[in-house]
């Protein structure tokens, strides 16, 4: 469904990615992987139409080259990693906007456009903050307000840079079971920049890993998330465990750790009663 040959984007006279090629099937999660400044985050825009790049971007066997702004927002949804939100604007409202990709330049909001925001809207459980305003929304709830909006294009293809940075555990996971959800029940084709390796390997069926904007690595996440990779690309000293869905990151320490300096001598300390209570005696 989306096909990446070559690809490389330049930001002022620094090349920033260079020659990535990809290949996301239909329905599938590719996770794009890497220490920062590796150019994760600059190919998912590049992939979104927001970046010039050299090379070229397929989606279904077609180039988007030379496509206009409605056209490339009918093929492919973006979900940024810092998305703009007008604090006054209403969830239905903000959720609608993706439905501009459909729209003349004069066009007017339709009935079939109100039918699908509100079906992306109950999909992503946000029926009851419809008329809610931005302002107003939690984190967790903010990024599914966002993730509703490109939903709503109804495009095969969705582009997402760290969407669950910035989330706690849970919603973080909220986030990314919902994507999961999209993907089988429509067949919705996912390039995602995951910072969390577990989570990376939790729900991607490939991963791609990049280094200083260079492919590096590409396929499982056991072949991709091992000890020698996360030492070597990321400087990282980690333990690599099989989880029950994947591997499992644990960091160590780089250093032992401290061991507690014994009390002085005359430094009181704490003894427990018989009560419960502590007392507070010499040595």
């Amino acid at each position: 469904m989306l096909e990446l040959r070559e690809v490389s984007v330049s930001l002022g006279s620094r090349r920033v990615v260079e020659q990535v090629s990809a290949r996301v099937e239909r329905g599938s999660l590719v996770a794009l992987v890497g220490p920062n400044g590796a150019g994760k985050s600059t190919l998912i825009r590049a992939v979104a139409g927001v970046l010039a790049h050299d090379g070229e971007i397929l989606v279904a066997g077609s180039s988007r080259a030379g496509l206009g702004a409605r056209a490339r927002a009918r093929s492919v949804a973006y979900v940024p990693q810092r998305p703009v939100l007008p604090v006054s604007m209403t969830v239905i409202d903000y959720v609608l906007l993706g439905r501009a990709a459909h729209h003349s330049v004069l066009g007017t909001t339709s009935r079939l456009d109100r039918l699908v925001a509100a079906a992306a809207l109950e999909r992503l459980r946000l029926t009851d903050l419809a008329r809610r305003r931005l302002g107003e929304l939690s984190g967790g709830e903010a990024q599914r307000v966002v993730l509703g909006r490109a939903l709503a294009q109804e495009a095969p293809v969705l582009v997402m840079d760290e969407p669950v940075t910035s989330l706690d555990l849970g919603h973080g996971q909220l986030v990314l079971e919902l994507t999961d959800e999209l993907r089988r029940d429509k067949g919705l084709t996912v390039l995602c920049a995951i910072h969390d390796l577990t989570l990376a390997a939790l729900h991607a069926e490939q991963l791609v890993l990049l280094h200083e904007g260079r492919l590096v690595a590409c396929g499982k996440a056991g072949d991709v998330v091992t000890v020698e990779n996360l030492r070597r690309f990321f400087g990282a000293e980690v333990e690599v465990l099989a989880g029950s869905h994947g591997p499992v990151v644990a960091p160590l320490r780089l250093s032992p750790a401290p061991m507690p300096a014994p009390p002085a001598g005359n430094t009181p300390r704490d003894t427990p009663r018989q009560d419960g209570r502590v007392a507070m005696a010499a040595p």
